[in-house]
Parts: structure tokens; C-alpha cells; sequence
């Protein structure tokens, strides 16, 4: 039987109608959300995911203030538009395109981002908010990958996770939000060895490797949720995921395509958390 498939695109969508309405009582009152989008450089995937970020931003009700620098910006350039954005009170969130050209330091520009208006989660503080529990934003990809768990309506407690890939965007967060759902959680890396061995007790398998096929059908779990995080793009022009769909597919309860799976829905994320930064300056 065939795994059923988790739509992202659908859910996102209508994730974005309840914001719509959630700005919409905010403009009410005379308050526009801000999200402000930082791209240096001319990187060509960059500059799609700013425009698709743009796009939803205007279709939400979200202010979008694009700032597009040249790849020869210096350090303290850089930092000096974050401290204005810090000090915009008409922002309530700023992203920072990554990756960032050859000679920024990436830590210390996400570092300058105040906390309250780091949406996408990337901040050491948020980080150490959602290792020890307290309040702040959630990375977005993360938060979208445990919505789509969520709607799958299988629980989470109790369950064997198993997150492939161990990066500070994806796999060590989305570790983290298992864990704090009950999940006994393993984490597996370029160094584990038999990853088979650990993706086939996963009752809920996320990868996130930037490999394309990586994890095939009989790595997984039969009846396993499998989220596939990675989008690579093959020399044919093909978009695929870490995981084999092909193979995937008859043995997983619940999976992922890619495109239209966890893509849609981090940008529906990042909305969601400006619009919540918005609402807190309200």
C-alpha cells in the first residue's frame, strides 16, 4: 500500500489564509507586520527564495522590505544595516539570506540580530530558548517539518525519532523539537556507522542531508512518517529529495514529496513568526 502523502503546499496554504486574517485584525488597530530579507551577493537560489518570500509576504498582509547588497560589502557595512533594522520599529522580523558570499562572518551578523526580531530562529539566544524550554522563535524549517508530523495525527510520544543530519538549521533543532515532544530521539551523521540499522526503527524518519536519494526504501521503517527536508537539484534540472521517493513510497505511512513538501512550509513559518513578533509590538 502507498504511503499517503503529506502536502505541504495545501497545508501552508492554509496556514497562510489564518494569518491573512490574524493581519488583517492587526491593520485594524494600525499595524502593519514588517519582515525585512537581507541578500548579499547575486547567488541565483538566493534570489528565488527572497522573490517566493516577497510574494507571501504580499499575499499575507506582511510589509516586505527587501535589502539587496552587492557581494562586495564589507563586515561592518553589513552589520551596520542590521543595527538599523534593529532600530526600525516598523520591522518586526529580519532574515538573513544564507549563505553569505566568501569573507562575511555569518555568526556575527545572525548574532546582531535582536532576539525579538530573529523570526528566523537562527540566534544563539533562540537556540538556548529551545534547548532549555523557555520562550522564542523556532527555526523555521524545524517548526514546519513537526506541523507536518502533527498533521499526520500520529503522536509522537513514546515513538523512536530519528533525525539524519546534525546541521545548526536543520537536524540539531528539529532534534531538539522531537525531544521536547517525548520522542526518544537519535541523531545520525556522516561519522554513524550502519545508518540503516538506526533509520529502520524510526517511527518518524526526518533527513536532512543534502544528498539526493540517500535514504531508500529499505532503510525505512514499514509504516514510518519520512520527512525529506533536502531539495537538490539533479544535472537534469530534476528537484529531488534525500530520500528515494520511488522506493520510499509502498513502504512509508506517511511521506514527504519534493518539491511541495517541507518547502512551502517554512516559508509559511517565517510568516507566522513575524506575524507573532508583530503581535507582541501590538
Amino acid at each position: 500500500m502507498a504511503a499517503t502523502l503529506i502536502d505541504g503546499k495545501a497545508i501552508a496554504r492554509e496556514i497562510r489564509e489564518g494569518l491573512k486574517a490574524r493581519c488583517a485584525a492587526l491593520a485594524a488597530r494600525g499595524v502593519t507586520p514588517g519582515l525585512a530579507v537581507v541578500l548579499v551577493g547575486e547567488d541565483a537560489a538566493s534570489q528565488i527564495y527572497v522573490r517566493n518570500k516577497e510574494r507571501a509576504c504580499k499575499a499575507t498582509g506582511i510589509r516586505s522590505v527587501a535589502v539587496r547588497l552587492p557581494a562586495d560589502t564589507t563586515q561592518e557595512a553589513l552589520e551596520d544595516k542590521i543595527r538599523a533594522l534593529n532600530d526600525d520599529a516598523t520591522v518586526d522580523g529580519i532574515l538573513v539570506q544564507l549563505p553569505l558570499p566568501a569573507g562575511l562572518d555569518e555568526r556575527r551578523v545572525l548574532a546582531l540580530i535582536r532576539p525579538e526580531k530573529d523570526v528566523d530562529g537562527f540566534h544563539v539566544q533562540s537556540m538556548g530558548a529551545l534547548v532549555t524550554g523557555a520562550a522564542g522563535f523556532l527555526s523555521c524549517t524545524p517548526k514546519g517539518c513537526l506541523e507536518l508530523i502533527r498533521r499526520t495525527g500520529v503522536p509522537l510520544a513514546g515513538k523512536e525519532a530519528v533525525v539524519v543530519g546534525r546541521s545548526n538549521i536543520v537536524g540539531k533543532p528539529m532534534a531538539l523539537l522531537l525531544l521536547r515532544e517525548n520522542a526518544t530521539v537519535t541523531v545520525c551523521h556522516s561519522r554513524t556507522a550502519d545508518l540503516a540499522a538506526h533509520t529502520r526503527r524510526a517511527d518518524i524518519l526526518v533527513a536532512a542531508v543534502g544528498r539526493p536519494g540517500m535514504i531508500t526504501g529499505d532503510m525505512i521503517k514499514p509504516g514510518a512518517v519520512v520527512i525529506d527536508v533536502g531539495i537538490n537539484r539533479l544535472e537534469d534540472g530534476r528537484v529531488v529529495g534525500d530520500v528515494d521517493f520511488a522506493s520510499a513510497e509502498p513502504v512509508a505511512g506517511f511521506l514527504t514529496p519534493v518539491p511541495g513538501g517541507v518547502g512551502p512550509m517554512t516559508i509559511a513559518m517565517l510568516l507566522e513568526n513575524t506575524l507573532e513578533s508583530a503581535e507582541k509590538r501590538a
